[in-house]
């Protein structure tokens, strides 16, 4: 009986990872994401699911962030009751973000309901007492720990860079083949966390392509981050730095903190304006099998990394809503990364701004228009002129750019038989495809959305 693979997300877009392995008739998927971005890519998500959830036999998940384990509330809701298999640091993670999604998901209903909807009334795609239901299903697995799967297969997780909990999850099938997940490939010599595991063999390979057609910038952060803190002082600045929860939020903590050791960080207040982020920190703080040897070291010597001087926890709505009536300097941190939802929205209509962005920027997002110079946008509802002034850690993305993505690649000591471009857009798609076809002469493949494959 014949493999198969279907992609039924991240398909020549950045979201919606899920792809659906069929091994010896059995079905197991591969992440479970939420489609985020403009209507057209998230209205999938009120799609019906490609296979009957019941009919579902295991998840594993790579990574925590929702556009790879944001649906799962509703594929459990609707049926799923399989196990699903991550690191231990991902269940702690998606304890965090997946009630928090679900939280969100009731609020854009009430709002909806509110102010006039084309669906009457408005519901959410899922509770948040769908999201605290589903992970009763989670089951917890270590790295490079074998683990049986449906149809005679079994698997490991191996570390893959990206956040903490990151994982790439190899696949054996019965005859000794394996395939390859990446999820989201991670960097080298980041903060924090271990660089991407060197992987050797896999018949098969699904890659990540979110910078395929580009390079990141080799722009160090701490000066570049210090020059805007100075701005920031001269000009008595509110500064908002939209931010993932996950991942991004501690890096930026790291690298202030590294500024304080230096001497370098100024005297003014940091709030991180995020449940969710200081949730996550707090795990970062805790995952002891995640760190890189720089970071372990610093615990040791009863060091915080993620710990600058002037750093102030907001949880409340209320010190949240204090925040909007800031006067500078201040620093402020909050969700979403893509400023297109969370408490970030309600704090750029303060008129003396800076908007420092740290990552990928997804098309049809709040975020994507301020970085293209957008001179007038909608926030909540209502057309706002951008009088701030938008600016970029360019170096902060948790993807692997081009370069970094072929480094990875060319630890394969053979070619797989077939490898798989997902998650990016189609010009990073078609840039990298051609660029792995051109040096390395491989077999490549860039699945149109819903696509089969027998392997």
């Amino acid at each position: 009986m014949p493999q198969k693979i279907q992609i039924l997300g991240a398909a020549q877009t950045v979201t919606g990872s899920r792809h659906l392995l069929t091994l010896n008739g059995a079905k197991v998927l591969v992440d479970c994401g939420l489609f985020q971005g403009g209507k057209e890519l998230r209205s999938r998500n009120w799609l019906p699911f490609p296979i009957e959830p019941h009919k579902i036999d295991a998840l594993v998940v790579t990574h925590a962030h929702l556009d790879h384990i944001g649906y799962i509330p509703k594929l459990v809701r609707d049926g799923f009751q399989g196990p699903i298999y991550c690191t231990r640091a991902t269940l702690g993670l998606a304890r965090i973000s997946l009630p928090d999604s679900g939280h969100l998901q009731e609020e854009d209903a009430r709002h909806h309901n509110r102010h006039g909807s084309s669906h009457r009334p408005a519901l959410p795609l899922y509770t948040e007492a769908d999201a605290r239901d589903c992970l009763r299903l989670f089951s917890p697995v270590k790295y490079d720990t074998f683990t049986d799967l449906p149809g005679s297969a079994k698997f490991r997780f191996l570390p893959a860079g990206h956040i903490l909990g990151s994982a790439f999850a190899e696949i054996y099938f019965d005859n000794g083949e394996r395939i390859l997940m990446s999820g989201d490939l991670g960097r080298y010599d980041t903060p924090i966390i271990k660089d991407p595991t060197t992987i050797e063999f896999a018949e098969y390979l699904v890659i990540e392509s979110t910078y395929g057609d580009r390079l990141h910038s080799h722009e160090p952060v701490l000066p570049k981050l210090e020059g805007l803190l100075e701005w920031a002082m001269e000009n008595r600045s509110v500064v908002l730095v939209p931010s993932f929860s996950i991942g991004r939020t501690q890096e930026l903590l790291y690298y202030l903190k590294q500024l304080e050791d230096q001497g370098k960080l100024p005297n003014i207040p940091i709030y991180v304006d995020s449940p969710m982020g200081l949730s996550a920190t707090e795990l970062y703080e805790s995952a002891v099998e995640e760190r890189d040897e720089e970071t372990q070291l610093k615990f040791s010597l009863r060091e915080n990394p993620l710990e600058p001087k002037g750093l102030r926890m907001i949880r409340n709505p209320q010190e949240s809503k204090a925040l909007n009536a800031a006067h500078g300097p201040v620093f402020i941190i909050a969700g979403s990364g893509m400023a297109n939802g969370g408490r970030i929205v309600h704090h750029l209509g303060n008129p003396s701004t800076l908007v420092i962005f740290t990552g990928y920027q997804a098309e049809g997002t709040l975020g994507r228009q301020l970085i293209e110079g957008a001179k007038r946008v909608h926030i909540l509802g209502q057309e706002v002129e951008v009088n701030a002034r938008v600016d970029k850690l360019n170096a902060l993305s948790a993807h692997a750019d081009q370069a970094e993505i072929l480094r990875w690649l060319r630890g394969f000591k053979k070619p797989p038989k077939e490898t798989f471009i997902v998650h990016g857009e189609p010009p990073a798609q078609a840039a990298l495809r051609d660029k792995i076809v051109t040096e390395l002469n491989w077999k490549v493949v860039i699945p149109r959305w819903q696509e089969e494959f027998d392997l």
